[in-house]
């Protein structure tokens, strides 16, 4: 008689004569979505067991499956806003084929994603391939003929994972399964024709047997990019895991906007090159990132009431996190700080004298107002008093030790006193202030005065809310 421990994994029952669900080997940590008469749906991961054939074959639900440790296919996938989709780019997408022909794939199956107008490119192989490897192969080539992978524009799955959570290395992306509602298969010109999931295998087949991938192209490639992959620490992955809880719900009513997007900008700036195994985001780049998800969310068309004017406030947020004391995960701004330190050149930057005077600005403004006995002592109230001395809102954001209740004494002697002393001591300390390597941050949620994913969202949005032009002035663009 068998024992309990010697039982084999759980292992879900196949249907034999269904070709089409054999493509899809790998089943765990599915997910799925229920219908929806939107475009966007809100996808749902299942880790307690796998997604078995006769789940898929009853409906009632969408479904999406991820990629193992091997796999027998990649894919690529361009949303209906891209721009290398054929309604903007008719030729964009023929160069990204080309772009796969070194390594062997030479033949897709095209189809439609959903009724969104998506599109989903499959190359299916023989031989199965680990998927990291040929995760990254795509991803270099098409990078060195100028197509970016990025979320909302070009995906590729099986993704690149470049950070491990605490000895476990992430899932990869999940993707929609084809031939379900919306799903149609396209021709050369990128038409819809008639489909089925017969069909589909037909498809399927002709091109599998076409691909031959070249695994000494692989070889080389991945000889020739030097693959860094990150180790996320418990309190990392927590505050990851967190932005994430707090983004995907998307909105559920309205006056959300300023949350979601600051989180949205958060997660971005921060994660972001993890996350998409890309550069880290900035600029330009960041807007458009915050502007893709925060569209692709639940509830934006229905809540969102800054729909006209979103890329305006993806910019102030995008402004926002740059001049903020977070920095892209595992190139914390301190190295550069401390090396900084080590030179003998002790003058100070251009950046670091215009710093100073923005400081020295929202000292003068304190002191003024707490000689009229007019600061305020609720923040919303004491931020807008500030910017009419005519510092940015950005710049009260960046320094905001000078005048938080948080971080001031608010008793109007002891905080006159100390505003006195640091005045007589700015020349001589500013400067050695700035070099000290201890004043350095060494961790991503634990810097001084950095606002923290756990302090109360309502500071920020408070905080943030006042911002009508959020970003640098020229006078104080430090």
């Amino acid at each position: 008689m068998t024992r309990l421990t010697e039982i084999a994994p759980f292992q879900f029952v196949t249907e034999p004569d269904d070709p089409f669900l054999a493509l899809f080997p790998h089943r765990y940590d599915y997910i799925w979505a229920k219908y929806s008469r939107s475009h966007k749906v809100e996808w749902k991961t299942e880790s307690r067991h796998p997604l078995s054939d006769r789940i898929i074959q009853r409906g009632g639900y969408l479904y999406g499956v991820r990629f193992g440790a091997q796999t027998r296919y990649c894919l690529l996938d361009i949303d209906i806003t891209s721009p290398y989709h054929p309604k903007q780019d008719p030729f964009a997408l023929n160069h990204i084929i080309t772009a796969l022909e070194p390594l062997g794939l030479v033949q897709h199956v095209a189809c439609t994603s959903s009724y969104s107008g998506g599109l989903h490119l499959y190359f299916p192989f023989e031989q199965p391939q680990k998927s990291w490897e040929l995760a990254i192969a795509v991803q270099t080539l098409l990078e060195s003929k100028g197509f970016i992978a990025a979320l909302g524009e070009l995906e590729i799955l099986p993704n690149p994972k470049l950070y491990i959570a605490d000895g476990k290395p992430s899932l990869y992306k999940a993707h929609r399964l084809p031939m379900q509602i919306g799903s149609y298969l396209l021709d050369r010109d990128w038409q819809t024709i008639y489909s089925t999931q017969q069909l589909f295998v037909q498809h399927w087949q002709f091109a599998q047997r076409r691909n031959d991938l070249n695994q000494t192209a692989i070889a080389h490639i991945l000889k020739a990019v030097k693959r860094k992959q990150y180790q996320i620490s418990g309190r990392a992955d927590k505050f990851l895991n967190d932005l994430n809880a707090e983004i995907e719900p998307g909105w559920t009513g309205y006056g959300q906007t300023n949350f979601i997007l600051g989180r949205i900008a958060m997660r971005s700036y921060v994660f972001g090159h993890l996350l998409y195994a890309s550069r880290p985001l900035e600029g330009k780049a960041l807007i458009d990132d915050i502007v893709a998800i925060a569209k692709k969310l639940p509830g934006y068309e229905e809540w969102c009431r800054h729909q006209h004017e979103i890329e305006h406030r993806a910019e102030e947020w995008a402004c926002c996190i740059e001049n903020s004391d977070y920095f892209h995960f595992g190139m914390a701004k301190g190295k550069s700080q401390i090396e900084q330190s080590e030179t003998k050149d002790l003058k100070p930057s251009w950046n670091q004298q215009q710093s100073e005077a923005v400081r020295e600005r929202i000292r003068t403004a304190i002191a003024n107002l707490l000689e009229r006995n007019q600061l305020p002592a609720r923040i919303r109230s004491r931020f807008l008093a500030l910017t009419q001395f005519g510092i940015s809102g950005a710049s009260l954001y960046k320094h905001r030790d000078l005048w938080h209740p948080d971080s001031i004494d608010l008793d109007c002697d002891s905080l006159g006193s100390k505003l006195q002393n640091n005045d007589q001591e700015n020349t001589s300390n500013s400067l050695s202030n700035r070099t000290k390597p201890s004043t350095v941050a060494t961790s991503l949620l634990s810097r001084p005065g950095c606002n923290t994913f756990q302090q109360k969202e309502s500071e920020v949005i408070i905080l943030l809310d006042a911002m009508k032009n959020a970003c640098n002035t020229p006078d104080d663009s430090s």
